[in-house]
């Protein structure tokens, strides 16, 4: 018998969360498979934090990254830059993830050079190609080219089908679940932060949120409505509450949140959180302020409720599960629904106590064996 050579590619922070559990299994059976590893780096320094996170040192690295990149010059150079990479290697299966360019540009490529692509985190739609964009159209030309399907839910087969994407559709729980309670879990009570503001921290006297806000339609005036509801969150509960904000490093992100949050006593803005410091982080707060799609699979698993400030969701069976709300972008009803949770214990327990739709954290498991039987049996 053999071996098989599994190509895996990614380039942002998320998709290298949820594809290092995958990695780590993939390198257990090396009697079997030659597992290698290409990173676009798409996103470079926060990249780089979960690959030392997790001890992954690539086979590839195609560091594209360039200020101002557009999303025409990240696809191009990733078609370019992986183009070579298999032709050198001819791998047997090229693995993908997500909804990023790069998992797009990847799969593209591969399907240039008629080689199967697996798709891990299949078959998210929010039912709307500009929103969040460009990440929905990509999963969907993604689910177009791809082979094998590694669905989270049952909701995203549903999806697929739907499409008349019908044939080696998987079931196989969120990546991310593997992450945060299975064995690749970097949480732990003695952990110590890397991040200095994190590290001076009490996180006992008051409750903490954790929050992140990024994406590309919030930009503007629904963000400055964003932060002008935790403005008011922070200065009216300064008691009893403190805010933890993970700033991008996009400047039409980084500038309001610090003109606009920056002298508030109990708002912390810190940069991009390594993948330790952000999951234990989590596990110490009350509860998680996003527009991130990751976190909205990441925070349920640590049993942390989850506001979201968008006006929909390609995830949504965690609404479903009770673990996530959609709170939007207006001022008092991100307000409202924070305070809610602060002062109401029953809504806070119904939220944190509800079952988590993503898996088991066996998820990096059931896609190895899916492997396993599609090449060999």
């Amino acid at each position: 018998m053999s071996k098989k050579k599994i190509l895996s590619v990614f380039g942002a922070r998320p998709d290298a969360v949820k594809m290092a559990p995958l990695i780590k299994e993939i390198a257990k059976h090396s009697d079997i498979f030659d597992n290698i590893v290409c990173v676009t780096a798409q996103h470079r320094e926060m990249l780089d934090q979960v690959l030392n996170g997790f001890d992954i040192i690539p086979d590839y690295d195609l560091n594209i990254m360039q200020p101002r990149q557009t999303l025409s010059s990240v696809t191009s150079k990733i078609l370019d830059g992986l183009s070579l990479v298999i032709e050198k290697e001819k791998p047997d299966i090229v693995l993908v993830h997500g909804d990023t360019i790069t998992c797009f540009s990847a799969a593209l490529t591969a399907f240039f050079s008629k080689i199967p692509v697996g798709h891990v985190e299949a078959g998210l739609r929010s039912g709307d190609k500009y929103s969040p964009f460009p990440e929905e159209m990509t999963r969907i030309l993604t689910g177009n080219v791809a082979n094998l399907h590694f669905a989270p839910t049952k909701s995203n087969v549903e999806n697929l089908h739907r499409e008349n994407i019908k044939e080696n559709v998987y079931i196989t729980g969120n990546t991310v679940t593997d992450v945060l309670s299975g064995e690749y879990s970097l949480v732990r009570d003695d952990y110590i932060f890397e991040n200095e503001t994190l590290q001076a921290l009490g996180f006992t006297e008051k409750k903490t949120i954790f929050m992140t806000m990024h994406r590309r339609e919030n930009i503007g005036e629904p963000m400055e409505n964003i932060f002008a509801a935790v403005k008011r969150l922070a200065l009216q509960h300064s008691e009893q509450l403190q805010i933890i904000y993970a700033v991008h490093k996009n400047p039409a992100v980084s500038i309001p949140a610090h003109e606009i949050l920056g002298n508030i006593p109990n708002i912390y803005l810190t940069g991009p959180l390594d993948v330790g410091d952000a999951h234990n982080l989590m596990n110490k707060s009350y509860f998680v302020l996003t527009d991130s799609g990751g976190l909205q699979e990441e925070a349920p698993a640590l049993g942390k409720p989850v506001l979201v400030c968008r006006t929909e969701t390609e995830r949504p069976e965690a609404v479903e599960a009770g673990t996530v709300k959609i709170v939007g972008v207006t001022e008092d009803n991100i307000y409202n629904e924070a305070v809610k949770l602060l002062e109401n214990s029953k809504e806070y327990e119904k939220m944190a106590k509800a079952v988590n739709p993503y898996g088991d954290g066996h998820a990096s498991e059931k896609i190895v064996n899916i492997l396993k039987n599609y090449f060999f049996l």
